[in-house]
């Protein structure tokens, strides 16, 4: 007699079925900081501009001042500080995210509790940093 199988959970589960389930804190933290590693990859091009002008000479980086408050091109300077408080962001929370990894693994501290504890920890300190360094970007001091 054969033996029927049940299907394993969340085999037949749809993308809109799992969006109903609530993700903890250390999912979050983790896929942005796949999203921040990927934001920083497509947008490497223009953080290379952006060094390589701000470096070469006291007119180049006047040009590099002048991006942020005249914009590049047709894309206004609010647009580009935005786009480089983004930048902020994505690597303050890659770093903090990749060293809180980089604990986990070496200490073997892989528990429920301090996954969450350590997810929180990196998500405040990157947005409250990024807050800091983006209220400088703005001119607010």
């Amino acid at each position: 007699m054969a033996e029927i199988s049940k299907p394993r959970p969340g085999e037949n589960m749809r993308l809109l079925d799992a969006l109903q389930y609530p993700l903890p804190i250390g999912g979050i933290v983790s896929i942005l900081h796949r999203a921040s590693g990927v934001m920083m990859a497509v947008l490497l091009p223009l953080i290379i501009w952006l060094f390589d002008t701000s470096v070469t000479s006291e007119i180049s980086f006047d040009r590099f001042a002048s991006a942020f408050t005249a914009g590049i091109g047709f894309v206004p300077g609010i647009l580009v500080k935005l786009v480089v408080l983004g930048l902020i962001w994505a690597y303050l929370h890659h770093a903090m995210a990749g060293v809180r990894h980089l604990w986990m693994d070496a200490t073997h501290q892989v528990t429920k509790e301090f996954g969450r504890s350590s997810a929180i920890a990196t998500a405040v300190a990157s947005i409250g940093l990024t807050v800091v360094l983006g209220a400088k970007l703005f001119g607010l001091y």
